[in-house]
């Protein structure tokens, strides 16, 4: 059962589909692929040499979007903290994120709601850039090549992603067509193997990068097990940036009935929820796909009740 706030949060996010976050990161990550691909074709036309027109657009449009290893660099350009883990110049490159992405990021919102996964992409994505940076800052093989490196791309977020809801259910079963289904900690495991295989072995700081949103997707599953949630920042300031330009919303003021009612501290009526074997049958399947420890104080009553009444 979804809380009233989830429903709220998953309406402001709507686009394409409502209140789907996966959508969101993948449509932005399109459109600034599309943007990038135009300009590179306006310089191969305005340059008869393509090498040339290549390595001019390199300097003039894409190093503005791109993370330099340089820190001198990076404080002459902060935007590219936040814009190049949205860049991306090969159709692969972009192909293969978002289709990770795509599987990784339904499966986080199945099983965690709407809110955590934006927040766990930006961490990861954001560790992926610290690691890049100091990669090439602290390894002495690297930093002939320091005032040249910059990184872009959501790699890191993605395997962020991946680590993060692989926490949270490592047996939760996709395509269960197939014999039951597959293990998601199976699919993780070829994402991984893939992602890292397909650096070169001689690029450190791209490995680190990954290994750096990889860890700190465990980071943030770890800590919001323990009841530190990272992401709520985040939101609060998402939903009130939302709510500048949301006409319909309720506005706030005081009344006798927040006094003598919502302030109370005994409540007025106890709600009890009626049992079925469908709504058992259901928590039961939460239980088995998240753990009980993800079961909400209704639905554990409604279990301690079901086994009262030998339901």
């Amino acid at each position: 059962m979804m809380k009233y706030s989830e429903k709220q949060y998953r309406q402001k996010l709507s686009l394409g589909q409502g209140g789907n976050a996966v959508v969101t990161l993948i449509v932005i990550h399109l459109v600034m692929f599309v943007i990038i691909a135009f300009l590179k074709v306006l310089w191969y036309f305005r340059y008869t040499d393509n090498v040339l027109a290549l390595n001019l657009f390199n300097r003039d449009v894409l190093a503005w979007f791109t993370l330099p290893a340089d820190a001198g660099q990076i404080l002459k350009q902060p935007w590219a903290i936040l814009t190049h883990m949205f860049i991306h110049v090969s159709i692969w490159q972009v192909f293969a994120n978002m289709l990770w992405l795509w599987s990784f990021g339904y499966i986080m919102q199945d099983l965690t709601g709407n809110k955590k996964l934006i927040p766990v992409f930006l961490y990861g994505a954001l560790a992926g850039a610290v690691g890049f940076v100091l990669a090439y800052n602290l390894i002495p093989s690297l930093q002939p090549g320091l005032p040249f490196a910059a990184t872009l791309g959501a790699s890191a977020g993605v395997m962020a992603i991946a680590i993060a809801v692989t926490i949270v259910s490592p047996s939760y079963r996709i395509f269960p067509m197939l014999a039951g289904g597959i293990p998601l900690w199976v699919l993780t495991s070829i994402y991984v193997i893939i992602a890292f295989a397909t650096i070169s072995i001689s690029d450190t700081a791209a490995m680190i990068s990954n290994i750096a949103g990889a860890f700190t997707g465990f980071l943030f599953m770890f800590f919001l097990k323990r009841g530190y949630d990272w992401s709520e920042w985040m939101s609060n300031i998402f939903d009130w940036v939302t709510n500048l330009f949301n006409p319909d919303k309720p506005k706030k003021r005081k009344s006798f009935k927040d006094d003598l009612f919502y302030k109370s501290t005994v409540p007025p009526f106890k709600k009890t929820p009626h049992i079925t074997q469908q709504r058992i049958d259901e928590i039961l399947d939460k239980i088995n796909q998240k753990g009980y420890q993800y079961l909400t104080e209704e639905e554990k009553e409604m279990l301690r009740r079901a086994s009262q009444e030998d339901l």
